[in-house]
């Protein structure tokens, strides 16, 4: 079954991929570039800018695309890996004697980017935040589209994930790519914008978690396929323009 919805509007990024046009070349979120800062903010109140990780940045500009300053919307934050680096080094650090900072603690646990968020825009609506693993994006449309049909007019659904640390494995996984990416959708169920649908799908490919499944996404978004099919593990999706 197919779930029809509205974007109203996306923003993505990737290093050397700043707007919908940068991602309207061949392969654009195929090629890591040079410089992997994210962009400067320019509505986030400074003094949370300073408690922000490089992440955390990618994923407050695609949002800060998306929502005029101080607009609430209901939100879904997507990620695979979160703030993984940082957990891995407290591990380092609680292995080598040493305490923990109650400030990095909490801002490595993998709501932390959703809860900057509520208080960046004083947010009091329902936020989720999920963790999809090898089930790639579909998870966070799921729950976009449960939170529309539950009565929300509008809701944000972000994508982020960073680079894997060499510490983990990845020969045999299809988890991380070598660079971030961050992507930030305004869902609706009706209205003017992109009409789209999205339906589970059997599939037998092989297209990775969902840090290598978001560029080929954003990719579909910013060109002229009318329509998209990921899977991974058993678990396939398919999205259609309408």
């Amino acid at each position: 079954m197919a779930h029809p919805f509205i974007l109203r509007r996306w923003s993505a990024w990737a290093p050397g991929l700043l707007d919908q046009t940068d991602w309207q070349s061949p392969a654009a979120g195929r090629r890591p570039a040079e410089d992997q800062a994210p962009p400067a903010l320019q509505y986030t109140p400074k003094p949370l800018q300073r408690r922000l990780s490089p992440l955390a940045r990618a994923a407050f500009f695609v949002i800060e695309q998306c929502l005029a300053p101080g607009e609430r919307l209901a939100a879904v934050f997507s990620s695979s890996h979160g703030e993984i680096g940082s957990c891995l080094d407290m591990l380092q650090d609680l292995q080598d004697g040493e305490e923990l900072s109650p400030t990095a603690f909490s801002l490595s646990v993998h709501n932390a980017i959703a809860g900057l968020y509520s208080i960046a825009y004083a947010n009091q609506l329902e936020i989720n935040c999920l963790a999809p693993a090898a089930a790639g994006l579909g998870p966070g449309f799921i729950e976009a589209l449960g939170l529309l049909h539950s009565g929300h007019d509008e809701v944000l659904l972000v994508f982020y994930d960073t680079v894997l640390p060499n510490f983990f494995p990845t020969p045999g996984y299809a988890s991380s790519l070598a660079y971030p990416c961050a992507a930030a959708l305004r869902l609706a169920l009706d209205g003017p914008g992109l009409a789209l649908a999205f339906a589970p799908a059997d599939s037998t490919r092989q297209d990775g978690e969902q840090p290598l499944q978001l560029p080929a996404f954003i990719e579909f978004l910013a060109g002229d396929r009318s329509h998209l099919d990921l899977g991974n593990g058993g678990r396939g999706w398919q999205w259609r323009k309408l």
